[in-house]
């Protein structure tokens, strides 16, 4: 039988140095964790695609040292400076990275406030409520966990021995001089060992942005007091013509030229080229430079209907509330009746008055009683012909028209296909086509599945303005552009931001007023075909059709 043997002191040594060794090792675990986080955080780039540039951020060593040395009042000072700024610099380099894959550009605090606003719409109606509410509470707390375990793990700095803090400011302070000493005969043919130190730069370029945010407005100013256009009266060419202005969103220059693209949308050109011609319609096709490219299409709008270079949120708000006279306005005052044609606007939409529209046809006052196509409330189809019913009765006033089309836009699932213009009804034929196709989910975790749907996107859209163009063409200008080119992951990087834009109608004397453009004859513009900055459209209107 075993017999109970009692702890000997040799035991409880034993255990007590045991637990001592453990008790030691924490605080090299907690920094070890902190510096890994602040190391992450810095290295971290801004545009999340190209880590081959990354480097040890020499800041690491610098913390270190300082986390080393400093102790009591100071020490709580350091801890909270390097958890606040380093949470700071991850809120923004995730929004860098959301907004350099939406727009290709990095996160401009004083600017993009507004997108959080429509980022929600765009998530909640892709995703649902419930799921959208739910990824963004797992980011904030995801971010919010960073911080509080960087705050933590800091801590364990204070807990070190006398000696272990001389070790560890010793190591730190020749890591930091080594690094330095690299940093400073680094060139262009050597670099610095795999070292940087940016961190500081990456906040005053952050400040630099924000201030340059701020002259630019002030130049604005200046551009709003120049107007080259007159009040008018203007388009006397133009007298008893119906002008239908139409937004095709997210129809950039790749759809034309990427060769992944180019067959398809090439071959839907020619074929609605043909199918006008057929009603007796005719074509001129050209570029736009968009102020935008992958969402914030209300940019190109208001970029294109005041004649004002509007690439930021700041200018947009700007002009919205001065006396430019928009291009809808200019139509108004020359006795057409204008109104604006818009399924996604579906809440309040107070920026509608600057324009000038006599009737705004929202979401809700389009009749469409079918399915939504996710975020798209309804089928482009729908919207054309409930335009002709709203707006173009026999024997109506002549109209200018603003329509935005948006079953191009992301996140192209489902898709809907043309159906008989007869057929259309209140909508409820469109319904099968709402309920089939993938969910979002499932197109957008395959980047080759994202672009094949874009590509049918863009080609529903433009075979339904063909029918429609051969369909209601009579006594019509049509103007077709895009809003601006899609996010990178359609276009690639670097594409360029221009827009094709294409003037149809059956008066070919209109069409010879465009001459000086110098624009292709049909719906393909050609890779010389001139290219126009979109602000410059609302002036050579004027002055090709007064």
């Amino acid at each position: 039988m075993n017999e109970f043997r009692p702890f000997r002191q040799s035991d409880i040594d034993r255990i007590g140095h045991i637990a001592q060794r453990k008790a030691n090792r924490l605080p090299f675990l907690r920094i070890t964790t902190a510096l890994a986080i602040v190391a992450v955080i810095l290295a971290l780039p801004s545009d999340f695609t190209d880590f081959s540039e990354v480097r040890f951020p020499l800041e690491v060593a610098a913390v270190a040292l300082l986390a080393s040395v400093l102790a009591g009042l100071g020490f709580s000072l350091l801890r909270i400076a390097v958890t606040l700024l380093l949470a700071a610099m991850l809120f923004l380099k995730l929004a860098d990275i959301g907004t350099g894959t939406a727009f290709q550009r990095p996160f401009n605090p004083y600017l993009d406030l507004k997108i959080l606003t429509d980022g929600w719409n765009l998530l909640s109606g892709s995703a649902g409520i419930t799921k959208a509410v739910g990824i963004i509470c797992a980011g904030l707390l995801a971010w919010l966990v960073v911080a509080a375990v960087l705050y933590w793990s800091l801590g364990g700095f204070r807990r070190l021995s006398g000696g272990a803090r001389r070790k560890s400011a010793l190591v730190s302070g020749a890591v930091l001089l080594i690094g330095l000493a690299a940093l400073a005969v680094q060139n262009d043919d050597r670099p610095a060992l795999g070292v940087e130190a940016d961190a500081a730069s990456y906040f005053v370029n952050r400040i630099a942005m924000v201030k340059g945010s701020i002259a630019d407005l002030a130049r604005f100013e200046d551009e709003l007091k120049q107007d080259p256009v007159t009040a008018g009266p203007h388009f006397s060419a133009l007298a008893g013509t119906d002008v239908v202005l139409v937004f095709v969103e997210s129809y950039g220059r790749s759809a034309i030229e990427d060769p992944r693209y180019a067959t398809v949308i090439n071959s839907r050109l020619t074929s609605v080229e043909n199918e006008i011609g057929a009603a007796g319609l005719q074509a001129r096709s050209g570029w736009l430079t968009s102020p935008t490219v992958g969402g914030i299409s209300w940019l190109a709008h208001g970029t294109l209907l005041s004649g004002l270079w509007v690439d930021n949120q700041g200018r947009y708000d700007r002009m919205i509330t001065s006396e430019r006279t928009s291009l809808n306005n200019l139509f108004r005052s020359s006795g057409w009746r204008t109104t604006a044609v818009m399924p996604a606007i579906t809440l309040d939409w107070p920026e509608a008055g600057y324009f000038g529209y006599d009737s705004i046809h929202a979401a809700a006052g389009l009749g469409y009683r079918g399915k939504p196509f996710n975020w798209v409330t309804m089928p482009d189809q729908f919207t054309l012909e409930a335009f002709e019913r709203l707006e173009r009765p026999v024997g109506h006033k002549p109209v200018m028209a603003e329509m935005a089309l948006i079953s191009s836009h992301a996140p192209w699932t489902p898709l809907p296909s043309l159906v008989d213009w007869d057929r259309i009804g209140d909508g409820a034929v469109f319904n099968a086509q709402a309920e089939s196709g993938d969910p979002p989910s499932v197109v957008w975790a395959d980047p080759n599945r994202v672009r094949a749907q874009y590509l049918t996107s863009i080609d529903y859209t433009i075979e339904t303005l063909g029918s429609y163009m051969a369909r209601y063409g009579k006594n019509t200008l049509f103007i077709l552009l895009g809003d601006h080119q899609p996010a990178s992951i359609v276009t690639g990087e670097g594409a360029s931001r221009d827009v094709p834009m294409h003037i149809v109608t059956g008066n070919p004397d209109l069409l010879k007023r465009l001459d000086g453009w110098n624009w292709q004859k049909g719906m393909i513009p050609l890779l010389s075909t001139p290219v126009y900055r979109m602000d410059e459209f609302r002036r050579k209107l004027v002055e090709s059709f007064d």
